[in-house]
């Protein structure tokens, strides 16, 4: 069995805090203005972009290697095409990986700074592999790239532990349609105080209200990005930003406003019975 508890402990390398403090500050600097952090973070498209950007380095390294050892003298000029390929298209996708990274809760970014440094050293393998092939040193070139694909490997192994089992990117509100009221769910009194958030419970789901006027919205307390809690953060123009890593939702329809997060917020119906307030999920 893979020693899944020695990926756990890389959360747990407080040595490595006084290198992620200056580079999140670095990247959060950079990637700037919010609408291109927006971009890298997959805010348009529903999901993480990172996760689908890496798949064309990874893909276009593999295929170089397989060429390296399996495609003879014909297959050089492919295999470097690829090698090239893969060092270019890794651009954007080290900058996306960076962007969700400088966004994630301490813990995960001391396992993200080793993910990343060992693809860094992959990346660097590939890079001296290339300038080999282009001086004739094709075995050097051949060996450096499969080195390079070792570390990417380790560095992999790590990321897949961020989305998996530490759920990095993936939407911590998935298990609300199972688990969240479907029917009209006591939230307790109707009175509501206005322009100010209120935390709620209905049948054990977290959820934010917000009263204007006569009108009281209600989402999900629990941010679908890292599980932050909406009603200690922020309300304006209409939308609720998370105080732990600034994701903005409409309060109207829980759409995505600026990210992290990429998955819009679970939003709720609500209704006044006698005294008490009531809720459901918006169907």
């Amino acid at each position: 069995m893979f020693p899944f508890d020695q990926l756990d402990r890389l959360e747990e390398l407080s040595v490595l805090d006084p290198l992620v403090k200056p580079l999140r500050s670095a990247v959060s600097a950079t990637l700037r203005p919010q609408s291109l952090s927006d971009a890298l973070h997959g805010t348009w498209l529903g999901h993480p972009l990172h996760a689908v950007l890496v798949q064309v380095p990874l893909g276009a390294f593999a295929s170089a290697s397989i060429l390296d050892l399996m495609g003879g003298d014909d297959a050089e000029e492919g295999a470097d095409l690829l090698a090239l390929t893969g060092l270019v298209s890794a651009v954007p996708a080290v900058l996306a990986g960076a962007n969700d990274w400088s966004s994630a809760n301490p813990s995960e970014q001391r396992s993200g700074l080793v993910h990343a440094l060992a693809n860094t050293v992959g990346l660097g393998c590939w890079a001296a592999s290339l300038l080999a092939r282009r001086r004739g040193e094709r075995g050097k070139g051949t060996l450096l790239g499969l080195a390079g694909m070792t570390a990417m490997a380790a560095g992999g192994t790590i990321g897949g532990h961020l989305s998996y089992r530490r759920a990095l990117g993936a939407d911590s509100n998935a298990d609300i349609e199972d688990t969240g009221p479907a029917d009209w769910t006591d939230a307790g009194p109707a009175e509501v105080a206005e322009g100010k958030p209120v935390l709620r419970q209905a049948g054990g789901t977290p959820v934010l209200l917000y009263r204007t006027g006569s009108q009281i919205r209600a989402l999900v307390d629990r941010c679908s990005h890292q599980s932050g809690p909406l009603h200690e953060g922020e309300i304006a123009d209409g939308c609720v930003t998370c105080p732990w890593h600034g994701s903005r939702f409409r309060l109207d329809d829980g759409a995505v406003v600026h990210g992290p997060s990429t998955h819009p917020q679970p939003t709720l119906d609500v209704r006044v019975s006698g005294e008490r307030l009531q809720v459901k999920l918006r169907g």
